[in-house]
């Protein structure tokens, strides 16, 4: 059986043990509800079948229809097929495309907080996110602060740590950050402004292009799996560690919510449950493939993989202090998730310390 089978099946039983849990009958039951049938457009920031991160679109898109039993057909369209990678938020908003599958720190410029749902620096890793988001108050936060955009969001995805970025030449000093252009959106972008770079926004695929020919110094992307992907191993030597920008960068999966609320509940569920399963399934894979890909940076194309020099990181954190700071005192809600995420963060580095790290230490 192929990969892509066994994940689609895995998902499918998951969503199926999930609705028989609230009491919902699938398609084709005694008792189902009516078989009205949907047909979706699903809009996505990723170029097509981009590992990882289109690919988890594809297979969300995929499930959901699967799971449905074709009831709620879901067709996806890559980054600047049907819109630009930056326009996903306003085509689902305004009903261009029922859904899109996108990253929320690109549109801090519609609401100060939408950062705080996906990446922030020196905050938490993946498995946090996931324990904030689902039972620690995050997603309630995050669905008001999309509201009055007409949106619904949900946890989509997760690549885990990643890489601070690559650089075209090394990086030896906090001064070598000065008036360094590097592509690296979010906060993070905000937090290496501070200490003295340039922060650009591109999407994804305009990377390697700009880094080889220069208009960009450096850039942040996502991690070896991806990274290899797009050849950036070919446009810059420098690949440094840790990811201090994007620890645990939850991706979304919007939905327009007057398109959602026409769903009859049992499909709904089929959509949140899916994206839970898409949620844990990219994590999964990136954790599978990360250092495969890494290993081949280093072994086959020469990489030199560094870590971040000790004042660089010092600087980052106390950067990132202040933004976060200032972020959250000028916008009520962006105050109310920095609060929520940092009593979270403390509650889980202390159980971290008996748990987590405490077996690393152990196993060595």
């Amino acid at each position: 059986m192929k990969r892509r089978e066994l994940l689609r099946g895995a998902g499918v039983a998951a969503v199926a043990t999930g609705l028989a849990a609230c009491g919902a009958k699938p398609a084709g039951e005694a008792g189902a509800a009516p078989t009205e049938k949907f047909v979706w457009k699903m809009v996505t920031s990723w170029p097509t079948n981009f590992p990882g991160l289109g690919t988890g679109a594809a297979r969300l898109a995929e499930m959901i229809t699967a799971t449905s039993g074709g009831r709620l057909t879901v067709k996806v369209y890559g980054a600047g097929e049907l819109v630009p990678a930056f326009e996903v938020f306003d085509a689902v908003s305004r009903g261009t495309a029922e859904m899109g599958h996108s990253a929320s720190y690109y549109w801090k410029g519609k609401a100060a907080a939408a950062p705080f749902f996906c990446a922030v620096p020196f905050g938490l890793n993946a498995q946090e996110m996931n324990g904030w988001l689902y039972e620690g108050g995050g997603l309630e936060l995050w669905r008001e602060l999309y509201a009055p955009f007409g949106l619904v969001p949900f946890p989509a995805g997760n690549t885990g740590v990643q890489m601070a970025g690559w650089f075209r030449k090394p990086l030896a000093a906090l001064a070598d950050l000065q008036g360094l252009k590097m592509r690296i959106p979010g906060l993070g972008g905000e937090v290496m402004a501070r200490v003295g770079a340039t922060p650009v926004n591109l999407p994804g695929a305009e990377i390697f292009s700009s880094l080889q020919s220069g208009a960009i110094d450096a850039a942040e992307w996502v991690g070896p799996y991806n990274d290899l992907a797009f050849g950036l191993h070919r446009a810059a030597k420098y690949c440094y560690y840790p990811g201090w920008q994007e620890p645990g960068p939850t991706l979304e999966c919007m939905v327009n919510q007057a398109a959602y609320e026409t769903l009859p509940p049992d499909l709904r569920e089929i959509v949140a449950l899916c994206c839970r399963a898409v949620n844990d399934a990219m994590l999964a894979e990136y954790t599978a493939r990360n250092q495969q890909a890494l290993d081949v940076l280093v072994r086959e194309h020469g990489v030199e993989l560094r870590q971040l020099p000790d004042d660089v990181l010092l600087a980052l954190r106390r950067a990132s202090d202040k933004v976060l700071e200032e972020t959250a005192a000028a916008d009520p809600l962006a105050r109310r998730a920095l609060d929520s995420m940092q009593a979270f963060r403390a509650q889980a580095k202390a159980w971290h310390a008996v748990s987590e790290e405490a077996y690393y230490a152990t196993r060595g």
